[in-house]
């Protein structure tokens, strides 16, 4: 099963509107991925849908329920290949066949060993299938976390750093700085709904002492564990991140030398503190065994917010794959901390096109391979 050599342009827009679709199921569905579903019948866009939320129907499945029967002897655009193993909802292949279509084209090929496979099931039925249409690059691009964790078995990083100019992101060292703006602001917590983990490093939380909740939207999915990799437990039990730390988890990483004192303390605060091997040649923690302790502890996606040590050092590693540079149009100068310090040259490609927030701009960067 290979997609054809040429698709009509009509194809390539209506599978554009799928992928399109997919994304407003964010921070509602994760760790699934997410999904659109466009249902076209000579020439008439019959039904659209997308995965809405975590164990409600799939995207097909909506979009056959506003197609109805029109749905027969339609084509199902799909951005990801229609999956064909029944867990908290049906096989969606067996919903695609009942319902009469005809023809389906899926964007990105499904790396799951149970759930992928369906465009060949559909085919074996009689459907005509087209897929996977989208290269390797583009089918991780829409869906990194689930294809870093079904498709690789590792927990996912994506970094958000707001960036001055410059390049900056405090004004000095050890001063908290505001960067951005309020509509960025807004951008940031709606991207920590589409994560299972916020990560950040020491030192951040003693100059910024972040909350690192979602508060200024809607929160669908259980709240983000807050994790912070403090290699000598130098944390402060008074921090804010231990006000509610009943609705949304700490945990702490620590090297497996840190004193037990310190985390005696901290465990009374309300933390999970993990000790972990220290990093080759450093001071800092292994980065490698942070993520596998995470990923055995069911969080396949986290979203480093800082600061700029850890930001290199998971780029440098090859870690982090996915950035969000939130820019703002202003320059703080020499003593400017930098976002990615001691980081050498590393090529980015778009991955999103930019996104004005105010006077601010989100761009959203892959790194190369």
């Amino acid at each position: 099963m290979t997609a054809p050599p040429t698709l009509s342009a009509a194809d390539r827009d209506y599978l554009e509107r799928a992928a399109l679709l997919a994304h407003r199921g964010w921070g509602g569905v994760h760790p699934n991925p997410l999904v659109g579903c466009v249902l076209v019948r000579d020439g008439e866009v019959v039904g659209e849908g997308w995965h809405e939320e975590f164990g409600g129907p799939h995207a097909e499945i909506r979009a056959l329920e506003r197609a109805g029967a029109a749905a027969e002897g339609a084509t199902a655009y799909v951005s990801l290949e229609p999956c064909r193993h029944e867990g908290k909802t049906p096989a969606c292949t067996g919903a695609l066949r009942a319902a009469g279509i005809r023809r389906v084209v899926f964007g990105a090929q499904d790396p799951g060993a149970e759930s992928g496979g369906g465009g060949t099931t559909l085919a074996a039925d009689g459907l005509e299938v087209a897929g996977p249409v989208f290269d390797d690059r583009r089918a991780w691009s829409e869906n990194p976390a689930f294809h870093d964790w079904v498709g690789a078995g590792r927990t996912h990083v994506s970094l958000k750093l707001a960036l001055s100019l410059d390049g900056g992101i405090a004004a000095r060292p050890g001063a908290r700085t505001a960067i951005t703006g309020s509509e960025a602001r807004r951008e940031v917590h709606r991207l920590r709904a589409g994560f299972q983990g916020i990560l950040v490093g020491g030192e951040t939380v003693r100059v910024d002492d972040p909350l690192l909740t979602v508060r200024e939207v809607s929160l669908r999915r259980p709240a983000p564990v807050r994790v912070v990799l403090d290699p000598g437990l130098e944390t402060e039990a008074r921090a804010a991140l231990f006000r509610d730390v009943e609705a949304a988890p700490v945990w702490i990483f620590c090297r497996d030398d840190a004193p037990e004192d310190r985390m005696e303390r901290l465990e009374a605060a309300g933390a999970r503190v993990h000790p972990v091997p220290r990093a080759d040649g450093g001071s800092g923690v292994s980065l490698e065994a942070v993520l596998e302790r995470c990923g055995g502890m069911g969080v396949q996606s986290l979203l480093c917010e800082g600061g700029g040590r850890l930001a290199a050092a998971l780029v440098r590693s090859g870690l982090a794959r996915r950035l969000y540079a939130l820019v703002a149009p202003r320059v703080l100068g020499p003593d400017a901390v930098p976002g990615f310090p001691g980081l050498g040259p590393v090529r980015w490609r778009a991955a999103r096109p930019p996104l004005a927030l105010g006077d601010d701009v989100l761009l959203t960067l892959d790194r190369e391979a």
